[in-house]
């Protein structure tokens, strides 16, 4: 083959060549123009979405102070322990017994977790203490297994155990609050969480110099309360006494600043500690002081009473004899003891507790005025308190009523209340006859240490001063020798107060049940010049307690220790005697 055939070959095969490497690298031009210009966007949020990962930042929920600012509920540094399946389904078992040595997870369930199919992100343990959690990471890092990861879980504490725990709450395993305080205002405790998104590599793996975008999350709001811790401590452990001496089925204690209605303590039992899941008795979760009705007894004695001196009916002095029975509506009416003909004064009718003077006295009111002042007391509606499941309670319409529906209602009997409502109803006669709606919580507390006040409470003029002073001045009799309460008195102050005892009705019935009970004693201190009110409720006590002999010494107690802990001075009169009879 000559030099110059031979040359023209080897040019024809370059041309070939070059053609089909031109041929090649167009089509790679086209597909990249297809990509970055035609596709770009969508492969470009392809790739991302690939390649990224994104995980929650939760916010930290605000704590719930007491009034001098002492916890009830806190927040304290935690870690949320989360996998990648895509990482850890190799070796599924591995990590889980790991996992499973350090924390109270199901094996089983946690390698279906480490092995879930087309999952990139999912949570093993919530909440987890920083302590434990470095000491899970260090295990599976010793072990070479990759693929679990911690972020910022924070955990919800609640440093006094059972302290006012009815009152506060608790929140749930998403953080959410399930009852009390936790749940009433779980929007502005809450916060807002935030969002980190990273770059990982093909394996999964997180890479360390890639861009990150993070959303800061935005912290929860404090909520200041009324309550007073130490107040509040003792009383619990007050009323757990009560309750296990008279064996009663519960009990409630509620004290409030009768000027501004702010609670001071809210206390019952049986209750729970939010800090120990295993022991959270759904029964005991309840806000049983806004939430259970019972028909209230005498006590409400003190509002009929407000209502008739303040109509103008009856003084202190008011004169009435009172008969040893009465039938009404072809039912008999008594007292708690057996008399016949006796001669009280109004004074008389309360410091004994006669429900038959009571009946006799009430008649000069007519249903309507009756009502009307009851339902001006709070009764038969919510007060709100700020609890969540508030019950109104019940009070019958004047319309429906008969004879022995007045007289029952004007003694105790045949409405329901909360000891809520009845404390507040109770506490407007103590504030002159103004009554001052209850509130729980008085601000709340930005991350930055700004407060913003609680809307001041509503307020309304039940009675006239000079009504609610004079029947002050009757429920003193009370608590002297003759009344049913001497138990409450306490030394060196004038003390106004009034037992209840009430029939307990079977809820499926609807009928009383035989020797079953609710005993109660509301009283403030000091009479002339009120600052606290304490209501004390014991529910069906088997031991044959009464209102004066279980819950007034519970009163004398918790408001003795209100009474010297706000300095609140002695009374400089001495308590004055009244007439009971004429």
């Amino acid at each position: 083959m000559t030099p110059s055939r031979h040359a023209r070959r080897t040019a024809f095969r370059m041309r070939i060549c070059l053609l089909a490497i031109a041929f090649v690298l167009s089509l790679f031009a086209a597909r990249l123009f297809q990509l970055q210009g035609l596709d770009g966007n969508a492969y470009a949020s392809m790739a991302t979405a690939e390649g990224s990962a994104s995980v929650p930042l939760h916010a930290s929920r605000g704590a719930i102070l007491d009034r001098f600012g002492s916890e009830l509920a806190s927040t304290i540094d935690a870690v949320a322990l989360t996998a990648d399946p895509m990482m850890t389904s190799a070796k599924a078992p591995e990590v889980a017994a790991i996992l499973t040595r350090h924390l109270h997870l199901d094996y089983f369930a946690t390698v279906a977790k480490l092995r879930r199919p087309e999952s990139r992100f999912v949570y093993l343990e919530r909440r987890v203490p920083t302590w434990r959690a470095n000491a899970v990471m260090a295990d599976l890092e010793a072990a070479r297994l990759p693929g679990v990861f911690t972020e910022r879980d924070p955990l919800r504490t609640y440093p006094g155990d059972e302290i006012a725990a009815n009152v506060v709450g608790l929140v749930g395993a998403n953080g959410t609050g399930l009852a009390g305080l936790e749940q009433q205002y779980d929007e502005q405790l809450s916060g807002v969480d935030g969002l980190a998104t990273y770059i990982v590599s093909p394996a999964g793996e997180r890479i360390p110099l890639a861009d990150t975008s993070v959303q800061q999350p935005q912290p929860g709001v404090a909520v200041q309360t009324t309550i007073d811790r130490d107040v509040q401590w003792y009383t619990d452990r007050r009323l757990h006494e009560a309750v296990v001496d008279t064996r009663s089925d519960w009990g409630a204690v509620i004290s409030l600043d009768v000027r501004t209605g702010q609670i001071v303590q809210f206390s019952q039992y049986p209750t729970f500690d939010p800090n120990v899941s295993a022991k959270r008795d759904i029964d005991k979760l309840s806000a049983r002081g806004v939430q259970n009705v019972y028909e209230p007894g005498s006590v409400e004695k003190i509002l009929t009473f407000a209502a008739l001196s303040d109509a103008g009916k009856v003084t202190p002095r008011t004169r009435m004899k009172v008969p040893g029975a009465l039938w009404i509506d072809g039912h008999e009416v008594n007292d708690d003891w057996s008399h016949g003909m006796i001669r009280l004064t109004a004074t008389g009718v309360l410091a004994k507790s006669s429900n038959l003077g009571t009946v006799l006295a009430s008649r000069r009111l007519s249903d309507e005025m009756l009502y009307d002042y009851l339902r001006s007391f709070g009764l038969g509606d919510v007060t709100g308190i700020g609890l969540p499941g508030e019950s109104r309670g019940l009070l019958p319409e004047p319309s429906i009523w008969a004879d022995i529906n007045h007289a029952t209602i004007a003694f105790g009997q045949g409405l329901s209340v909360t000891v809520a409502q009845m404390a507040a109803a109770v506490a407007a006669v103590a504030n002159g006859g103004t009554y001052v709606q209850p509130s729980l919580v008085s601000g709340f507390v930005e991350a930055d240490g700004s407060v913003t006040p609680a809307p001041e409470p509503a307020s309304h003029r039940v009675v006239s001063e000079r009504a609610a002073r004079q029947v002050s001045q009757m429920l003193e009799a009370v608590i002297l020798d003759g009344g049913t309460a001497p138990l409450a008195a306490i030394p060196g102050y004038r003390v106004a107060g009034k037992t209840g005892t009430a029939q307990r009705v079977n809820p499926e019935s609807g009928r009383y049940v035989a020797g079953q009970r609710t005993i109660s004693f509301a009283g403030f201190a000091p009479a002339d010049d009120p600052r606290f009110m304490t209501y004390v409720v014991l529910d069906n006590p088997k031991d044959g307690s009464f209102g004066g002999t279980a819950a007034a010494p519970v009163f004398q107690d918790v408001m003795s220790m209100l009474l010297q802990r706000y300095a609140v001075a002695p009374t400089g009169t001495k308590q004055p005697s009244r007439a009971l009879e004429w």
